[in-house]
């Protein structure tokens, strides 16, 4: 198995870790949200989770396989974007969309810019952002989702909170909320993310800057309600973004310092949409525009190489 790249600034420790295992260590983490998916929205929601990892997992061999590159579906990180694009989808939307966007993720935003590491935005979430301008009705469409239990119906907790309507904190953590399969559970989620930062395949840095500068935006511009500030963090994508998207390797910064920059810019970004925006959600987005600019984030924060630009 080909050795992962260098993923962090030197010096470098080698270790046996491979892209398979981590992408393997990832896909793990997402089970509990996935099964809480499932379990919540029922088999239609199973359908899209295969769908997505299908199409992705396909396009990415029959491209490599008419481009006579080699195949690297078994490295796994093709199943991991479907896994991420269909946990971000509505649980009831028909099932040729998603597979429609895994195409568009694994063949336009990773392949044609060459491939694993080398896609300068994360291909789950452009691919999200082409299906909620393409599809916008689909996309957005949460009436039809059947909880189950007394709770919400129709609107998102955010959507809610943006009318007025109070939200219960409780059935936010517990996953109790209408939403996209894999984002509603903030419980499940968190055992996933405590996972991979236990199996070190992240680090904590990225996602807490990121989610307690939505905390820090939200108190200071949204009323200074600490029970408010709670329901933001816990609602929507925030959870779901913070550990298993903007730690994507290939598209966030190397650096310690960066890491912090960018978790700041993240969480900024966020806040603004979230508050002021069109949207009342706006991770998707904000992940997009910081991956964005993550080369320039990159060229500030780097560390220099030894001896450069010193003094003659």
């Amino acid at each position: 198995m080909e050795k992962l790249l260098n993923v962090s600034s030197s010096p470098h420790v080698r270790n046996k870790i491979t892209t398979q295992n981590l992408m393997f260590d990832v896909a793990i983490a997402m089970i509990p949200a996935s099964v809480y998916g499932v379990w919540q929205f029922g088999m239609h929601a199973l359908l899209v989770l295969i769908a997505t990892v299908v199409s992705c997992v396909l396009s990415e061999y029959v491209y490599e396989k008419l481009m006579k590159k080699p195949i690297t579906v078994s490295d796994g990180s093709a199943v991991v974007t479907g896994m991420i694009l269909a946990l971000n989808m509505p649980p009831e939307i028909p099932v040729w969309i998603p597979f429609l966007g895994g195409i568009f993720a694994i063949i336009v935003v990773k392949q044609l810019y060459g491939g694993l590491g080398q896609n300068f935005m994360n291909p789950a979430l452009a691919a999200r952002c082409f299906l909620l301008i393409s599809f916008a009705g689909f996309m957005n469409n949460f009436s039809s989702a059947k909880l189950g239990f007394d709770s919400m119906s129709g609107a998102t907790p955010l959507a809610a909170m943006r009318a007025g309507n109070d939200v219960d904190l409780m059935s936010l953590i517990v996953g109790r909320v209408p939403g996209t399969i894999g984002e509603v559970s903030v419980i499940a989620l968190l055992i996933g993310a405590v996972y991979m930062i236990a199996r070190k395949v992240i680090s904590p840095r990225i996602p807490l800057i990121y989610i307690g500068t939505v905390a820090v935006f939200i108190f200071l511009f949204g009323g200074f309600d600490i029970t408010y500030v709670a329901k933001e963090v816990c609602a929507g994508g925030l959870i779901f973004g913070a550990f298993f998207m903007a730690t994507d390797y290939v598209t966030s910064p190397l650096s310690k310092t960066g890491q912090v920059v960018y978790g700041l810019f993240l969480g900024i970004l966020t806040g603004i949409f979230r508050l002021w925006g069109a949207s009342p959600e706006g991770v998707s987005y904000a992940i997009i525009l910081g991956n964005l600019f993550v080369p320039l984030i990159e060229k500030v924060t780097l560390p220099k190489a030894f001896g450069k630009g010193a003094k003659k």
